[in-house]
């Protein structure tokens, strides 16, 4: 598990090619969940510093106008557009996406917005809070999104899942986690599996977008502060960087290389690792996979036709 950490990084940085991030993104457009704090803020500056266009797409208002400024100062770059949104409401999502379709492009999105709440906690529409904003949250804002993709040349998808899913084996029979005690840890992990198949599944359906996922290795985040604070304290130290974090994003999002390799695969430090451990029994049948598309399907139209109405 060291690899995860920032002596992982380090050795694995060895054999990055400086070259592949040195890209001008100027005239490109992406959309960054998650992007006022942790990875999601430090893949935005990478990305505002090539000169893209870059949208952050925060709930915390105060915390994203703050995020911009930075942002702002930091690269020189005026590009930088602020959409309010809270990732586990799908009304709002439907909402926010028929309005950035008009008045946007889009060459990349970045599903970067996480959830762990380690409580189990409803939303407004009922809807459990983790899998509300990382699984169906993600969902309808990347097939919503999909016909503006595909009007651009080599257009993308990379969503920020985590390592924790190697331990759980996708679930369908209790996406809202309603049955048994409640983990947080285990719904965030189940959740990050579900991402995984999200981009296998997509990556199939979709051949003209590159989707890729990825494990950013333990970082040091707010986010891990607040929901993991005893893992925190013992790891501290050895923690990556929030940019170290990013670096594989930055990669996927804007280097040639990331593109050469085939759609749907999971990456971690700018190369493609296993989905599953060795002898780990983590493989779902093919149609548990469909199932989740459907399931997932079902419910984001179940907010769409009373969002536009």
């Amino acid at each position: 598990l060291s690899t995860y950490l920032r002596s992982g990084y380090e050795s694995a940085s060895r054999r990055f090619h400086p070259a592949d991030v040195e890209v001008d993104a100027a005239g490109k457009s992406f959309l960054i969940t998650g992007a006022n704090s942790g990875i999601g803020k430090a893949t935005a500056k990478e990305l505002a510093k090539r000169g893209g266009t870059v949208h952050l797409v925060c709930r915390n208002k105060e915390r994203a106008e703050e995020a911009k400024g930075e942002i702002m100062t930091e690269t020189g770059n005026q590009n930088i557009f602020l959409h309010i949104l809270d990732m586990s409401n799908p009304k709002e999502i439907w909402k926010f996406t028929e309005k950035f379709k008009n008045e946007h492009k889009l060459n990349v999105l970045i599903n970067n917005a996480g959830c762990m709440v380690n409580q189990r906690e409803l939303t407004e529409d009922g809807l459990e809070k983790n899998f509300a904003t990382n699984t169906l949250g993600t969902y309808i804002l990347t097939t919503a999104l999909l016909p503006l993709l595909e009007k651009e040349a080599d257009p993308r998808v990379i969503t920020v899942s985590s390592g924790g899913m190697l331990v759980q084996k996708l679930s369908i029979s209790d996406l809202q986690s309603a049955n048994g005690t409640f983990d947080g840890t285990m719904v965030y992990a189940q959740n990050k599996r579900q991402q995984v198949v999200l981009t296998e599944q997509w990556a199939k359906a979709h051949r003209n977008i590159h989707f890729s996922v990825m494990h950013p290795g333990w970082a040091d985040t707010p986010a891990v502060r607040s929901s993991m604070p005893d893992f925190y304290q013992k790891m501290k130290n050895v923690l990556r960087t929030e940019a170290q974090g990013a670096d594989t994003v930055v990669w996927l999002a804007v280097s040639s290389e990331a593109t050469k390799l085939p759609s749907g695969l999971f990456f971690q430090d700018r190369q493609p690792v296993a989905t599953h451990l060795p002898l780990a029994r983590t493989y779902s049948p093919p149609e548990d996979e469909e199932k989740l598309m459907e399931v997932l399907e079902e419910f984001s139209q179940k907010f769409k036709s009373t969002s536009s109405g």
